[in-house]
Protein backbone atom coordinates (compact mmCIF):
# COMPACT_ATOMS: atom_id res chain seq x y z
CA UNK A 1 0.00 0.00 0.00
CA UNK A 2 1.86 3.06 -1.35
CA UNK A 3 1.12 6.55 1.32
CA UNK A 4 -1.08 8.43 -1.65
CA UNK A 5 -3.46 5.29 -1.03
CA UNK A 6 -4.69 6.34 2.51
CA UNK A 7 -5.50 9.93 3.77
CA UNK A 8 -4.54 11.69 7.20
CA UNK A 9 -5.95 15.13 8.86
CA UNK A 10 -2.61 16.98 8.48
CA UNK A 11 0.81 16.94 6.77
CA UNK A 12 3.44 19.31 7.88
CA UNK A 13 6.43 19.74 5.96
CA UNK A 14 9.67 20.99 6.81
CA UNK A 15 13.40 19.48 7.06
CA UNK A 16 12.62 16.40 9.76
CA UNK A 17 14.97 15.41 12.51
CA UNK A 18 15.41 12.27 13.82
CA UNK A 19 17.71 10.48 16.22
CA UNK A 20 19.61 8.78 13.67
CA UNK A 21 19.62 11.50 10.75
CA UNK A 22 18.26 14.66 9.33
CA UNK A 23 15.69 14.03 6.34
CA UNK A 24 16.10 18.01 4.40
CA UNK A 25 12.72 17.72 2.64
CA UNK A 26 10.56 15.95 4.58
CA UNK A 27 6.77 15.38 5.86
CA UNK A 28 5.12 14.54 9.16
CA UNK A 29 1.29 12.84 8.31
CA UNK A 30 -0.73 13.18 11.77
CA UNK A 31 -4.12 11.49 12.33
CA UNK A 32 -6.07 11.32 15.48
CA UNK A 33 -3.27 12.88 17.66
CA UNK A 34 -0.61 10.34 16.48
CA UNK A 35 2.08 10.20 14.21
CA UNK A 36 0.97 7.69 10.70
CA UNK A 37 3.70 8.42 8.66
CA UNK A 38 7.51 10.69 8.16
CA UNK A 39 9.40 10.57 4.98
CA UNK A 40 10.76 12.43 2.50
CA UNK A 41 8.34 14.66 0.25
CA UNK A 42 9.97 13.48 -3.08
CA UNK A 43 7.55 9.97 -2.40
CA UNK A 44 3.91 10.41 -2.94
CA UNK A 45 2.21 12.27 0.26
CA UNK A 46 -0.74 10.46 2.02
CA UNK A 47 -4.15 12.53 1.14
CA UNK A 48 -5.05 15.54 3.50
CA UNK A 49 -6.73 18.67 3.60
CA UNK A 50 -4.54 20.45 5.74
CA UNK A 51 -0.99 20.60 4.16
CA UNK A 52 1.02 22.99 6.77
CA UNK A 53 4.51 24.08 4.70
CA UNK A 54 7.19 24.77 7.13
CA UNK A 55 10.12 23.94 4.70
CA UNK A 56 13.23 26.04 5.80
CA UNK A 57 12.42 24.70 9.41
CA UNK A 58 13.11 22.01 11.38
CA UNK A 59 10.31 19.66 12.47
CA UNK A 60 11.51 17.88 15.91
CA UNK A 61 9.78 15.59 18.28
CA UNK A 62 8.62 16.95 21.29
CA UNK A 63 11.34 17.18 23.95
CA UNK A 64 11.09 15.13 26.87
CA UNK A 65 12.29 16.91 30.01
CA UNK A 66 13.96 14.37 32.11
CA UNK A 67 14.34 15.88 35.36
CA UNK A 68 11.96 19.51 36.91
CA UNK A 69 11.45 20.82 40.23
CA UNK A 70 8.05 22.61 39.88
CA UNK A 71 7.37 22.66 43.59
CA UNK A 72 10.74 23.26 45.50
CA UNK A 73 9.72 26.68 46.67
CA UNK A 74 5.94 27.14 47.58
CA UNK A 75 4.06 29.85 46.02
CA UNK A 76 6.80 30.48 43.37
CA UNK A 77 6.31 28.53 40.16
CA UNK A 78 3.92 24.83 40.36
CA UNK A 79 3.11 23.10 37.40
CA UNK A 80 0.78 26.21 35.59
CA UNK A 81 4.13 28.14 35.25
CA UNK A 82 6.49 25.08 34.74
CA UNK A 83 4.40 23.30 31.93
CA UNK A 84 3.36 26.74 30.39
CA UNK A 85 7.91 27.15 29.99
CA UNK A 86 7.80 23.81 28.67
CA UNK A 87 5.09 24.55 25.83
CA UNK A 88 6.81 27.90 24.90
CA UNK A 89 10.38 25.44 24.61
CA UNK A 90 9.12 22.75 22.62
CA UNK A 91 8.80 20.46 25.95
CA UNK A 92 5.74 17.95 25.49
CA UNK A 93 6.45 15.93 28.65
CA UNK A 94 8.38 16.87 31.99
CA UNK A 95 9.29 14.47 34.37
CA UNK A 96 8.88 15.85 37.90
CA UNK A 97 11.09 15.12 40.60
CA UNK A 98 9.60 13.78 44.07
CA UNK A 99 11.41 16.83 46.46
CA UNK A 100 7.75 19.24 46.90
CA UNK A 101 8.73 22.12 49.26
CA UNK A 102 6.38 20.79 52.56
CA UNK A 103 6.13 16.97 50.55
CA UNK A 104 8.28 14.50 49.98
CA UNK A 105 6.45 12.32 47.92
CA UNK A 106 7.51 9.19 49.73
CA UNK A 107 4.52 6.57 49.21
CA UNK A 108 1.36 5.93 47.07
CA UNK A 109 -0.89 8.29 49.16
CA UNK A 110 1.22 11.31 48.48
CA UNK A 111 2.10 10.29 45.18
CA UNK A 112 -1.50 10.14 44.15
CA UNK A 113 -2.39 13.12 45.49
CA UNK A 114 0.16 14.82 43.92
CA UNK A 115 -0.83 13.40 40.25
CA UNK A 116 -4.16 14.94 41.24
CA UNK A 117 -2.99 18.07 41.99
CA UNK A 118 -1.01 18.21 38.63
CA UNK A 119 -3.77 16.95 36.53
CA UNK A 120 -5.61 20.27 37.11
CA UNK A 121 -2.90 22.62 36.00
CA UNK A 122 -0.65 20.52 33.39
CA UNK A 123 -0.78 22.40 29.93
CA UNK A 124 1.67 19.57 28.88
CA UNK A 125 1.86 15.66 29.53
CA UNK A 126 4.12 15.01 32.97
CA UNK A 127 5.44 11.99 34.48
CA UNK A 128 6.45 11.29 38.40
CA UNK A 129 9.44 10.26 39.91
CA UNK A 130 8.52 8.68 43.71
CA UNK A 131 11.15 8.69 46.42
CA UNK A 132 11.60 7.04 49.79
CA UNK A 133 11.87 8.64 53.28
CA UNK A 134 15.22 7.49 55.13
CA UNK A 135 13.16 6.26 58.21
CA UNK A 136 10.79 4.28 55.89
CA UNK A 137 12.92 2.98 53.47
CA UNK A 138 11.79 0.57 50.37
CA UNK A 139 8.52 -0.34 52.05
CA UNK A 140 6.17 1.84 49.51
CA UNK A 141 8.81 1.57 46.40
CA UNK A 142 6.14 -1.22 44.35
CA UNK A 143 2.84 0.60 45.18
CA UNK A 144 4.20 3.99 44.08
CA UNK A 145 5.45 1.60 40.38
CA UNK A 146 1.85 0.75 40.56
CA UNK A 147 0.78 3.87 40.68
CA UNK A 148 2.55 4.79 37.79
CA UNK A 149 5.56 6.39 39.01
CA UNK A 150 8.46 6.22 36.07
CA UNK A 151 11.47 5.27 38.48
CA UNK A 152 12.51 6.40 41.89
CA UNK A 153 14.82 9.37 42.77
CA UNK A 154 17.37 8.97 46.17
CA UNK A 155 20.38 11.52 46.87
CA UNK A 156 23.51 10.63 48.18
CA UNK A 157 23.82 13.77 49.97
CA UNK A 158 21.76 15.15 52.40
CA UNK A 159 20.45 18.84 51.97
CA UNK A 160 17.33 18.82 53.76
CA UNK A 161 16.37 15.81 56.13
CA UNK A 162 13.04 16.26 55.65
CA UNK A 163 12.36 17.95 51.82
CA UNK A 164 15.58 16.50 50.52
CA UNK A 165 17.18 13.15 52.75
CA UNK A 166 20.26 11.74 52.16
CA UNK A 167 20.16 7.88 51.76
CA UNK A 168 22.99 6.06 52.91
CA UNK A 169 24.33 3.29 50.90
CA UNK A 170 22.91 0.36 52.64
CA UNK A 171 19.20 1.91 52.27
CA UNK A 172 20.56 2.95 48.48
CA UNK A 173 21.33 -1.56 48.31
CA UNK A 174 17.84 -2.44 49.50
CA UNK A 175 15.90 -0.07 47.39
CA UNK A 176 18.08 -0.90 44.36
CA UNK A 177 17.12 -4.58 44.66
CA UNK A 178 13.35 -3.73 44.93
CA UNK A 179 13.81 -1.60 42.23
CA UNK A 180 15.56 -4.13 39.91
CA UNK A 181 12.77 -6.39 40.22
CA UNK A 182 10.07 -3.38 39.12
CA UNK A 183 11.87 -2.82 36.21
CA UNK A 184 12.27 0.99 36.58
CA UNK A 185 14.92 3.06 36.93
CA UNK A 186 17.18 4.43 40.16
CA UNK A 187 17.75 7.91 39.49
CA UNK A 188 21.13 9.25 42.01
CA UNK A 189 21.99 13.00 42.95
CA UNK A 190 25.25 12.02 42.76
CA UNK A 191 27.72 13.85 45.56
CA UNK A 192 29.59 12.52 48.32
CA UNK A 193 28.21 13.58 51.42
CA UNK A 194 30.83 13.66 54.32
CA UNK A 195 33.42 15.26 51.57
CA UNK A 196 31.35 18.01 50.63
CA UNK A 197 29.99 18.53 54.19
CA UNK A 198 33.76 18.94 55.50
CA UNK A 199 34.61 21.32 52.72
CA UNK A 200 31.92 23.34 53.33
CA UNK A 201 33.36 23.81 56.97
CA UNK A 202 36.78 23.85 55.93
CA UNK A 203 35.77 26.99 53.50
CA UNK A 204 33.27 29.12 56.04
CA UNK A 205 36.70 28.92 58.19
CA UNK A 206 38.84 30.19 56.19
CA UNK A 207 36.71 32.83 55.02
CA UNK A 208 36.50 32.04 51.36
CA UNK A 209 32.71 32.22 50.74
CA UNK A 210 32.88 34.59 47.11
CA UNK A 211 31.73 32.27 43.50
CA UNK A 212 34.61 30.10 43.98
CA UNK A 213 33.45 28.31 47.11
CA UNK A 214 30.92 26.28 45.02
CA UNK A 215 33.53 24.69 43.16
CA UNK A 216 35.83 24.39 46.15
CA UNK A 217 33.51 22.91 48.25
CA UNK A 218 32.48 20.27 46.00
CA UNK A 219 34.85 19.24 43.58
CA UNK A 220 35.28 16.95 40.85
CA UNK A 221 36.03 13.82 42.90
CA UNK A 222 33.24 14.28 45.62
CA UNK A 223 30.39 13.48 42.33
CA UNK A 224 32.91 11.17 40.77
CA UNK A 225 33.28 8.77 43.69
CA UNK A 226 29.59 9.29 44.20
CA UNK A 227 28.72 7.73 40.68
CA UNK A 228 31.16 5.28 41.08
CA UNK A 229 28.91 4.21 44.11
CA UNK A 230 25.94 4.46 42.95
CA UNK A 231 27.22 1.98 39.75
CA UNK A 232 28.42 -0.47 41.70
CA UNK A 233 25.09 -0.84 43.53
CA UNK A 234 23.11 -1.19 40.57
CA UNK A 235 26.33 -3.85 39.29
CA UNK A 236 25.68 -5.61 42.50
CA UNK A 237 21.93 -5.72 42.51
CA UNK A 238 20.80 -5.84 38.58
CA UNK A 239 18.81 -2.73 39.28
CA UNK A 240 18.80 0.31 36.29
CA UNK A 241 21.32 2.73 38.10
CA UNK A 242 21.01 6.47 36.80
CA UNK A 243 23.07 9.64 37.66
CA UNK A 244 20.72 12.45 37.13
CA UNK A 245 22.96 15.28 36.48
CA UNK A 246 26.91 14.49 35.57
CA UNK A 247 28.85 18.20 35.36
CA UNK A 248 32.17 16.87 33.85
CA UNK A 249 33.81 14.39 31.59
CA UNK A 250 35.49 11.81 33.82
CA UNK A 251 32.19 11.12 35.09
CA UNK A 252 30.62 10.28 31.54
CA UNK A 253 33.53 8.13 30.97
CA UNK A 254 32.85 6.49 33.95
CA UNK A 255 29.38 5.47 33.09
CA UNK A 256 30.96 4.25 29.85
CA UNK A 257 33.38 1.94 31.55
CA UNK A 258 30.33 0.43 33.39
CA UNK A 259 28.39 -0.04 29.79
CA UNK A 260 31.10 -1.76 28.21
CA UNK A 261 31.29 -4.16 30.78
CA UNK A 262 27.21 -5.40 30.05
CA UNK A 263 25.72 -3.24 32.53
CA UNK A 264 22.55 -1.52 32.45
CA UNK A 265 23.85 2.14 33.49
CA UNK A 266 23.16 5.61 32.45
CA UNK A 267 23.90 8.86 32.53
CA UNK A 268 22.67 12.63 32.68
CA UNK A 269 23.82 15.86 31.53
CA UNK A 270 22.36 19.36 32.06
CA UNK A 271 22.04 22.40 29.67
CA UNK A 272 23.58 24.44 32.42
CA UNK A 273 26.63 22.03 32.71
CA UNK A 274 26.95 22.83 28.67
CA UNK A 275 26.28 26.75 28.48
CA UNK A 276 27.84 27.98 31.38
CA UNK A 277 31.48 27.87 32.60
CA UNK A 278 32.64 28.99 35.98
CA UNK A 279 35.45 31.24 34.91
CA UNK A 280 32.22 32.87 32.60
CA UNK A 281 29.22 32.94 34.25
CA UNK A 282 29.50 31.79 37.70
CA UNK A 283 32.55 34.53 38.79
CA UNK A 284 29.75 37.13 36.89
CA UNK A 285 26.34 35.54 38.01
CA UNK A 286 27.35 34.16 41.70
CA UNK A 287 24.32 32.53 43.51
CA UNK A 288 22.11 32.99 40.10
CA UNK A 289 24.56 29.83 38.65
CA UNK A 290 24.82 28.10 41.79
CA UNK A 291 24.12 24.57 40.79
CA UNK A 292 24.76 21.47 42.46
CA UNK A 293 26.37 19.61 41.23
CA UNK A 294 28.20 23.06 40.54
CA UNK A 295 29.08 24.51 36.65
CA UNK A 296 32.59 23.71 35.92
CA UNK A 297 35.27 25.01 34.23
CA UNK A 298 35.20 25.64 30.51
CA UNK A 299 37.68 22.43 29.78
CA UNK A 300 34.71 20.34 31.64
CA UNK A 301 32.02 22.23 29.00
CA UNK A 302 33.75 20.68 26.77
CA UNK A 303 34.39 17.45 26.87
CA UNK A 304 30.40 16.89 27.57
CA UNK A 305 29.77 18.18 24.54
CA UNK A 306 32.53 15.70 22.26
CA UNK A 307 30.89 13.48 24.77
CA UNK A 308 26.93 14.00 23.28
CA UNK A 309 28.15 13.40 20.04
CA UNK A 310 30.12 10.50 20.36
CA UNK A 311 26.69 9.27 21.89
CA UNK A 312 27.76 8.67 25.91
CA UNK A 313 25.42 10.87 27.55
CA UNK A 314 21.97 9.31 27.50
CA UNK A 315 19.47 12.21 28.23
CA UNK A 316 20.27 16.13 28.56
CA UNK A 317 17.53 17.70 30.96
CA UNK A 318 17.11 20.87 32.59
CA UNK A 319 17.14 20.60 35.88
CA UNK A 320 14.77 22.83 36.11
CA UNK A 321 13.93 24.95 39.22
CA UNK A 322 12.61 28.19 39.44
CA UNK A 323 13.72 30.29 42.33
CA UNK A 324 12.84 33.72 43.35
CA UNK A 325 15.65 36.37 43.39
CA UNK A 326 15.76 37.01 47.15
CA UNK A 327 16.95 33.48 47.24
CA UNK A 328 19.67 33.51 44.89
CA UNK A 329 21.31 37.35 45.29
CA UNK A 330 23.92 36.64 48.44
CA UNK A 331 27.79 37.21 47.36
CA UNK A 332 28.23 34.64 50.47
CA UNK A 333 27.83 31.26 48.21
CA UNK A 334 26.68 29.57 50.98
CA UNK A 335 23.86 31.05 51.56
CA UNK A 336 21.88 31.01 48.08
CA UNK A 337 19.83 28.05 47.16
CA UNK A 338 20.88 25.61 44.02
CA UNK A 339 19.33 25.58 40.53
CA UNK A 340 18.34 27.76 37.62
CA UNK A 341 15.47 27.75 35.39
CA UNK A 342 15.91 26.21 31.88
CA UNK A 343 12.76 24.69 30.57
CA UNK A 344 11.98 27.39 28.31
CA UNK A 345 15.70 27.20 26.26
CA UNK A 346 16.12 23.58 26.53
CA UNK A 347 16.00 23.05 23.24
CA UNK A 348 16.60 26.31 21.64
CA UNK A 349 20.22 26.64 23.56
CA UNK A 350 20.85 23.24 22.70
CA UNK A 351 20.65 23.83 19.05
CA UNK A 352 22.54 26.93 19.89
CA UNK A 353 25.38 24.72 21.61
CA UNK A 354 25.34 22.29 18.96
CA UNK A 355 26.03 24.61 16.13
CA UNK A 356 28.82 26.63 17.79
CA UNK A 357 30.12 22.85 17.65
CA UNK A 358 29.10 21.99 14.25
CA UNK A 359 27.27 18.84 16.21
CA UNK A 360 24.70 18.17 13.72
CA UNK A 361 21.15 18.31 15.23
CA UNK A 362 20.30 14.68 15.28
CA UNK A 363 22.24 13.98 18.26
CA UNK A 364 20.21 16.04 20.13
CA UNK A 365 16.80 15.02 18.97
CA UNK A 366 18.32 11.66 20.23
CA UNK A 367 19.30 13.01 24.05
CA UNK A 368 16.05 15.06 24.46
CA UNK A 369 13.59 12.37 23.02
CA UNK A 370 14.16 9.32 21.97
CA UNK A 371 16.62 8.09 24.87
CA UNK A 372 14.54 9.79 27.44
CA UNK A 373 11.55 7.81 26.25
CA UNK A 374 13.05 4.68 26.58
CA UNK A 375 14.93 5.88 30.11
CA UNK A 376 11.55 6.02 31.61
CA UNK A 377 9.59 3.02 29.58
CA UNK A 378 7.42 5.59 27.77
CA UNK A 379 8.70 4.69 24.34
CA UNK A 380 5.70 2.92 23.45
CA UNK A 381 3.80 6.70 22.78
CA UNK A 382 6.34 9.06 23.28
CA UNK A 383 10.10 10.10 22.12
CA UNK A 384 10.19 9.91 18.15
CA UNK A 385 8.55 11.06 15.15
CA UNK A 386 7.21 7.41 14.30
CA UNK A 387 4.40 6.16 13.28
CA UNK A 388 1.70 5.24 16.25
CA UNK A 389 3.27 6.91 18.51
CA UNK A 390 1.86 10.37 20.01
CA UNK A 391 2.04 13.51 17.44
CA UNK A 392 4.13 15.85 19.64
CA UNK A 393 6.55 17.65 17.77
CA UNK A 394 8.23 21.30 17.54
CA UNK A 395 9.09 23.72 14.75
CA UNK A 396 12.08 25.68 14.98
CA UNK A 397 13.81 28.07 13.10
CA UNK A 398 17.35 30.22 12.88
CA UNK A 399 15.84 33.17 13.84
CA UNK A 400 18.79 35.22 16.74
CA UNK A 401 17.37 36.99 18.99
CA UNK A 402 18.78 37.73 22.82
CA UNK A 403 16.79 36.12 25.39
CA UNK A 404 14.99 37.77 28.75
CA UNK A 405 12.89 35.10 30.77
CA UNK A 406 11.28 38.54 31.81
CA UNK A 407 10.30 39.50 28.66
CA UNK A 408 8.96 36.38 27.60
CA UNK A 409 5.89 36.06 29.76
CA UNK A 410 6.86 32.17 30.28
CA UNK A 411 8.41 32.32 33.25
CA UNK A 412 6.71 32.78 37.02
CA UNK A 413 10.35 34.66 38.12
CA UNK A 414 11.53 36.78 35.80
CA UNK A 415 15.25 36.06 35.59
CA UNK A 416 17.08 33.43 34.53
CA UNK A 417 21.14 32.55 34.13
CA UNK A 418 20.86 32.79 30.31
CA UNK A 419 19.81 36.43 30.35
CA UNK A 420 21.21 38.44 27.76
CA UNK A 421 22.58 35.59 25.86
CA UNK A 422 21.92 34.97 22.18
CA UNK A 423 19.97 32.35 21.47
CA UNK A 424 20.45 31.52 17.44
CA UNK A 425 16.63 29.77 17.24
CA UNK A 426 13.02 29.93 18.08
CA UNK A 427 10.14 27.78 18.59
CA UNK A 428 7.81 28.66 16.24
CA UNK A 429 4.78 26.33 17.75
CA UNK A 430 4.51 23.19 19.32
CA UNK A 431 1.78 20.21 19.07
CA UNK A 432 1.11 17.65 21.49
CA UNK A 433 -1.07 14.57 20.54
CA UNK A 434 -1.72 16.22 17.71
CA UNK A 435 -2.95 19.92 18.67
CA UNK A 436 -0.93 23.03 18.73
CA UNK A 437 -0.22 24.29 22.12
CA UNK A 438 1.90 27.16 21.33
CA UNK A 439 1.70 29.43 18.79
CA UNK A 440 3.11 32.92 17.37
CA UNK A 441 4.69 33.80 20.74
CA UNK A 442 1.43 32.19 22.57
CA UNK A 443 0.97 29.37 24.65
CA UNK A 444 -3.03 28.29 24.21
CA UNK A 445 -2.97 25.19 25.90
CA UNK A 446 -4.86 25.72 29.22
CA UNK A 447 -3.65 24.33 32.52
CA UNK A 448 -5.53 20.51 32.72
CA UNK A 449 -4.88 20.00 28.73
CA UNK A 450 -1.97 17.84 29.42
CA UNK A 451 -2.14 13.97 30.61
CA UNK A 452 -0.22 11.79 33.15
CA UNK A 453 1.83 9.47 31.57
CA UNK A 454 3.83 6.19 32.72
CA UNK A 455 4.91 2.50 31.90
CA UNK A 456 1.74 1.19 32.13
CA UNK A 457 0.06 3.81 29.46
CA UNK A 458 -0.94 2.31 26.31
CA UNK A 459 -2.53 4.65 23.73
CA UNK A 460 -4.48 1.90 21.88
CA UNK A 461 -6.07 1.10 24.86
CA UNK A 462 -6.95 4.12 26.19
CA UNK A 463 -7.08 8.02 25.66
CA UNK A 464 -6.01 8.77 29.40
CA UNK A 465 -4.36 6.16 31.71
Amino acid sequence: MSLNDFACEKIILGTVVLSDKIIEDGFVAISNGLVVAVGERGQSLPQTNDLIDYRGSYIFPGAIDAQVHSRSQKGNEDFIWSTKAAAAGGVTTIVDMPYDAGRLICNEALFNLKRKEAEEQVRVDFALYGTVHPEEGRQHLEAMAQAGAIGFKFSSFGTDAQRFPRIAPHMLYECFSEISKLGLIAGVHNENDESVKYLIEKLKQENITDYRAHNLSRPRYTENIASAEVYELGAETGCRAHIVHCSNGRGIELCKSYRDLGYDVTVETCLHYLTLSEEEDVARLVGKAKINPPVRQRAEREALWQHLEKGNITVLSTDHVSWSLERKNSANMFENASGASGLELLVTLALTGAEQRNIAFHHLAKVLSYNAARLFRLDNCKGALESGKDADLIIIKRDPYIYSAAESGNNFSPWSPYDGREIYYRVERTMLRGEWIYADNVVTAEPGNGQFVSPHCRREVAEKC
